[in-house]
Parts: structure tokens; C-alpha cells; sequence
């Protein structure tokens, strides 16, 4: 079992910024961030290999965010820049074994933390 916390979200205007953290109790092979906006289905924004520091992100989110991670903490962080009203959401982190941006092969899933980006 894999615990995971997020922190970080809220509420910022257009064009601001938040970092987002997950911390885990354990890092398995692949941590990810994944949004879900209300009426919408959950979407994969980023991931990050815990061996080599692999990134990936989703094309909407390219040059905006950033994904990094803190092994000694067991953190892995999303750095938002550049916020739009379509990013808001509930963020949540996850971890699996497979490095994609789909929901399905991540096992262990944090609470989330939402984040509001007004216009």
C-alpha cells in the first residue's frame, strides 16, 4: 500500500502560478499528476520516472508546467505557471508501475487538492 498526500492548491487568477506537492510514502516506478474539472473526465497532466527523472506531459500543459521530484523527501512536485481558467480542477497524484498519462494502470491515488483559476 502506497500512501500519497497532496498539498498546495487554490485559488489564482489567470496568468498566476501554485506549486503543487505529493508526498508519498514510497516511490514506485512512476509518479503522475491527473486533473478532473466538474463534468469532466479524469485527464493526465504530467508524470515523472522515479529511476531516471523521465518527464512527460500532456500538450496543453507543455511549457506551462513543470514536474519534478525530491527523492530524499519523497516528493514529487508541479510547478503551474502561466494558469488558464481551463486548468481548474481537483488535482490528483498517483503512482503505478507504467509511465503514462492514462488513469487506468495507476494503483495507489492521493485525495487531491483543488485548484481554481478565475478569469
Amino acid at each position: 500500500q502506497v500512501h500519497l498526500v497532496e498539498s498546495g492548491g487554490g485559488s489564482v487568477q489567470a496568468g498566476g502560478s501554485l506549486r503543487l506537492s505529493c508526498v508519498a510514502s514510497e516511490f514506485p516506478y512512476c509518479v503522475a499528476w491527473f486533473r478532473q474539472g466538474e463534468g469532466k473526465e479524469r485527464e493526465g497532466v504530467a508524470g515523472i520516472s522515479s529511476g531516471r527523472g523521465n518527464t512527460f506531459y500532456t500538450d496543453s500543459v507543455k511549457g506551462r508546467f513543470t514536474i519534478s521530484q525530491d527523492s530524499s523527501k519523497k516528493t514529487v512536485y508541479l510547478q503551474m505557471n502561466s494558469l488558464k481558467p481551463e486548468d481548474s480542477g481537483m488535482y490528483f497524484c498517483a503512482t503505478g508501475i507504467v509511465c503514462v498519462l492514462r488513469a487506468a494502470p495507476y494503483k495507489f491515488w492521493g485525495q487531491g487538492t483543488q485548484v481554481t483559476v478565475s478569469s
